[in-house]
């Protein structure tokens, strides 16, 4: 018996005429790993919901879910909730919106278990909770801690270990590990494949990423507006592709394992951004007992040390493992957070020394582009008006003037002015909600761009299509990139040069292809290693 079996589905959100899933068949076998790949809004996060019944309130749902051939439909009440996290699992895109705030990551685990497990003590489930912490790389000594301490990358991986502790039959992962670099991601992935050989477990990821579905699942479907283009195994579909779109897919992932011939190297040797020996330290939290007889160094080097220059219309990537202090670098750039010690020069001009007001003036120069969109667009604003927000915020256009800008900035990052201007951000999937975010970041012209996983979202056509943008920006306006991300075949890709992080420190900086063609930190050789690849037949 199939454990997942899905007949003739069609799905559509309130209030709302058409499919977001039209007619989907298809089936999961006990111990299978089912990969869904597809463009941003296919309908891929939408069918893992339908699974769980997890579906806004006034949903239109037409067809057949049936799981070990029970109907899903008919669980309710206690049925509903034990099948959620005991049966089926699912790990969410972005935790932070999925952690309590007020809990500690341990009391997270522990409740877990005691609302499904009645009777467990807390010991046991204490017990149980280290072991799938220490699976996925969370150290017993952040037991304590609040999910505003982690790091985005840490953050998913608690949410991974919540999905694996009930031991379920089946784990749907909606990207997760979009905020993860390359070595956890590839240890989280290969932890999931072992449970699922030993444990008869079955998986359905969620993914744009191609090449990270190839290297883990038997069979891959492919979406495309709702609809399902293409079914087969993972050797047909990387080898052999049917479907256009499928071809299309795959043609855009190569397209970044091969590199980018458009990219320009023209680096001026004029210094736009140079940090001297910058520091960032934190003291973790302590109870007055251990401050008094710990002999251990309680302090976190988020930032330790970094010497590092950036040259005009240069595009530097920062890569390294989540937690190594790549985004607090950032923020210490900008003057979110002041150093420790050590000093950020911008244009010669020493920024801890700036008044707030002359700092929110420099802003206009200096523009970043975080990670998670849907955290840093307001969601009461129109499209239009957080592209057009940064011109007003700076006076360099009334909201007349700005219209047209904004408009021409929307058509260039892909979105249809008429279709998009006066959208909310609610009403875009994460992919557009990046882009969106991407034109806000641009609409200033700055000379510097601090890129945070800019693209991490997007999927492969996508993806390259945004970094082509942003590198035809670059050129004709001589933009200067720091580019943050996890992806190496994405860094190798855009950037000129790639400077390794690791625990706070950059162990090695070279040109692109010198670090991937002759990497010389056995760090550095360890994140190539670990970076997933499409692996076709000669």
């Amino acid at each position: 018996m199939s454990l997942l079996q899905i007949n003739h589905l069609n799905l559509a959100y309130p209030n709302s005429t058409e499919w977001v899933v039209e007619d989907l068949s298809l089936t999961l076998q006990p111990g299978e790993r089912l990969g869904l790949v597809g463009e941003s809004g296919s309908g891929k996060s939408t069918i893992g919901k339908a699974v769980l019944q997890m579906l806004p309130n006034g949903s239109s749902i037409q067809g057949e879910l049936l799981f070990e051939g029970q109907d899903i439909a008919r669980l309710t009440g206690d049925r509903l909730r034990k099948f959620r996290g005991e049966t089926v699992a699912l790990v969410f895109q972005d935790p932070m919106t999925r952690l309590n705030p007020l809990l500690t990551i341990g009391d997270h685990c522990i409740e877990t278990l005691q609302a499904h497990e009645i009777g467990i003590t807390r010991k046991q489930a204490r017990a149980r909770a280290h072991e799938v912490l220490e699976a996925v790389q969370i150290p017993a000594d952040r037991w304590n801690q609040y999910p505003h301490e982690f790091s985005g990358g840490m953050r998913q991986r608690v949410a991974i270990a919540l999905a694996l502790i009930l031991n379920p039959k089946l784990i749907i992962a909606d990207e997760p590990t979009t905020s993860l670099d390359v070595t956890v991601a590839a240890e989280i992935l290969t932890e999931i494949k072992r449970l699922c050989t030993e444990r008869n477990m079955s998986l359905i990821l969620i993914s744009h990423d191609l090449a990270m579905v190839s290297e883990t699942c038997d069979r891959i479907a492919v979406l495309s507006n709702g609809k399902l283009v293409e079914l087969n195994t993972t050797d047909e579909i990387v080898n052999h592709p049917q479907h256009e779109y499928t071809q299309e897919l795959l043609n855009s992932a190569l397209y970044l394992q091969t590199g980018n011939t458009k990219k320009i190297n023209q680096i001026k040797p004029k210094a736009l951004l140079t940090l001297t020996n910058l520091k960032q330290y934190y003291d973790r939290k302590s109870n007055l007992i251990t401050t008094l007889f710990s002999k251990d160094d309680r302090t976190i080097r988020a930032v330790d040390g970094i010497n590092l220059t950036i040259h005009t219309n240069e595009t530097l990537g920062l890569v390294g493992e989540s937690g190594c202090g790549k985004s607090t670098l950032s923020k210490t750039i900008l003057q979110l957070i002041k150093p420790t010690s050590g000093t950020v020069e911008f244009q010669g001009q020493n920024l801890g020394q700036l008044t707030h007001k002359r700092m929110q003036q420099q802003r206009r120069d200096i523009q970043m582009i975080f990670q998670d969109p849907s955290a840093c667009l307001n969601p009461r604003m129109t499209v239009g008006e957080s592209i057009a927000d940064p011109l007003l915020i700076h006076n360099m256009a009334t909201a007349i003037t700005a219209k047209p800008q904004v408009e021409a900035l929307l058509h260039r990052v892909g979105l249809e002015p008429k279709t998009y201007l006066d959208r909310y951000p609610s009403q875009l999937s994460g992919g557009q909600q990046q882009r969106v975010a991407i034109a806000r970041a641009l609409i200033t012209q700055p000379k510097l761009i601090i890129c945070d996983e800019p693209v991490s979202m997007l999927d492969a056509t996508v993806r390259t299509q945004v970094l082509d943008l942003m590198q035809d920006l670059k050129e004709e306006f001589e933009l200067t990139y720091l580019f943050i991300t996890h992806d190496l075949w994405v860094a190798r890709f855009f950037c000129d040069r790639i400077a390794v992080m690791y625990h706070g420190k950059i162990i090695e900086i070279d040109q692109a292809s010198v670090i991937f063609d002759h990497p010389q930190h056995i760090y550095t050789q360890t994140l190539l290693g670990a970076a997933p690849m499409i692996h076709r037949s000669a």
